[in-house]
């Protein structure tokens, strides 16, 4: 497995892979993408794409760095905007692996903690790969 930052040549298979993460009206996602390859997004900050030893497009993370998540006590705090696996791949180490790449990126930018929201809306830090428990 590869993981990498997102290039305009992955763009087709992030487009998938947010449809089926976030279903929207059909190419509702190509101009936000767009946008992202041309700087003028604000969020996320970095997508991370992972890729089968075959080539294929199989997850990705998209982060941002947030001044702010609910019970963390960081200034900057690296945020999982959005996390995606492809079905028949998970459990197979590949979120775990999106994961260990975000905290890796987060370090790069001066964060040490990575958070997410839940469905619901509560947050969550991760460390190592696996949830902490709700803040």
């Amino acid at each position: 497995m590869l993981i990498r930052s997102a290039t305009q040549t992955d763009r087709d298979s992030w487009e998938r892979m947010r449809q089926a993460l976030w279903p929207s009206p059909a190419r509702g996602h190509a101009g936000e993408i767009d946008r992202y390859f041309a700087g003028k997004l604000r969020e996320p900050l970095e997508v991370l794409i992972a890729f089968h030893e075959r080539g294929e497009a199989i997850g990705f993370i998209e982060l941002s760095i947030r001044a702010y998540a609910e019970g963390c006590v960081s200034d900057r705090v690296a945020f999982v905007e959005g996390w995606y696996v492809e079905p028949d791949i998970r459990r197979k180490g590949v979120g775990t692996a999106l994961i260990q790449a975000a905290e890796n990126w987060a370090r790069s930018q001066g964060s040490r903690i990575v958070s997410h929201l839940l469905r619901g809306g509560t947050s969550n830090r991760i460390y190592a790969g696996k949830a902490s428990g709700p803040l």
